[in-house]
């Protein structure tokens, strides 16, 4: 044999990202480190506004919540451990009045409804099929925020509860966004806390409901994130310390297929003059007075010139005032 491994070849998409098409991600954290690259390769993205979210149920509530643009008020709260804060919402919204967290709740809402109207693609990443149910009223909730576990039903959706929420989800969405290209993917973390077994069945419903929704909407896609860490890249040498979260080199590999399934031939050329530049203005000189250094800041300066021209729609206002602060 030549090969030792299983590599997985992800088709192109015929639908491609552009250098200024707006793309949402929401989801676990694996949608975060998609949204960071986006962020590093100065590609707007709207990333996890209501905080990193992990089951589908609750990734379909923050959507329905952005889509009828829709206002908390004070009875969607709770005091705990002296911040007010929100099932729905991740730890960073929790404020110690009840006020800042609505305002910065609704603020988030209002901004995430008109990007995803304009957004071209949305990547949904589930995480677990596991939810907590809150016993007092219900509600499946996003964050726990470290209350006890006995406020709480720990159960796992099963598949139709996810394609019957989605079917309603994902019809809304349309008639929201009706050119948005939908994509799913499912988590290569592992959620040890379910256990070994617990973990693969969620993963495998998760699958299975995104299989069937695929199959019932032209709109929706998938990508194998993780299939590319768990039978592509298949070992420890690309997990993090803790044996569960992909590691630096596994999310760059992830990454570049996502880029070379996705990206246009102008989007990675885009890319590559971002890499140069962020690379070019974070460059901290030894002796930043030499005569060298002075020249190397106005060609600097000349380029993102050029740039400005040809990508429009990219501020680079952060980089001339901080080239140009160094300037003697």
């Amino acid at each position: 044999m030549s090969n030792f491994r299983t590599e997985i070849n992800v088709d192109e998409s015929i639908h491609k990202i552009e250098y200024d098409t707006q793309v949402t991600f929401l989801g676990s954290c694996f949608a975060d480190n998609m949204g960071h690259k986006f962020k590093e390769c100065r590609l707007p993205a709207l990333t996890n506004p209501f905080g990193v979210i992990y089951n589908p149920l609750s990734v379909a509530k923050v959507l329905k919540s952005i889509i009828h643009n829709i206002s908390y008020t004070q009875e969607d709260l709770h005091y705990h451990n002296e911040v007010w804060l929100s099932f729905d919402h991740h730890g960073s919204f929790s404020k110690n009045k009840k006020e800042e967290t609505l305002q910065l709740i609704n603020d988030q809402c209002r901004i995430s409804h008109h990007i995803l109207k304009e957004s071209d693609f949305l990547f949904i990443t589930f995480g677990t099929a596991w939810v907590y149910q809150l016993k007092e009223n219900d509600q499946i909730v996003a964050n726990c925020h470290k209350y006890p576990s006995g406020h709480f039903h720990r159960y796992m959706l099963d598949i139709e509860k996810i394609i019957a929420t989605y079917q309603q989800v994902l019809t809304e969405l349309l008639a929201f966004n009706p050119h948005l290209k939908i994509v799913f993917t499912v988590s290569p973390v592992r959620h040890w806390k379910d256990g070994a077994h617990g973990n693969q069945i969620s993963k495998a419903t998760l699958l299975l409901a995104i299989n069937k929704l695929c199959g019932q909407f032209n709109n929706c896609h998938y990508f194998p994130a993780y299939e590319l860490l768990i039978d592509d890249l298949r070992d420890y040498r690309f997990y993090a310390e803790d044996m569960l979260h992909p590691n630096s080199t596994a999310i760059e590999y992830i990454w570049d297929k996502f880029e070379k399934s996705f990206f246009s031939i102008r989007t990675l050329e885009y890319r590559n003059e971002m890499r140069k530049l962020e690379k070019a203005v974070k460059h901290r000189a030894f002796n930043p007075a030499t005569e060298q250094h002075q020249r190397f800041l106005k060609n600097q300066i000349e380029k993102i010139e050029r740039l400005k021209k040809k990508y429009p729609n990219t501020n680079f206002e952060k980089d001339l005032v901080q080239l140009r602060a160094n300037i003697i």
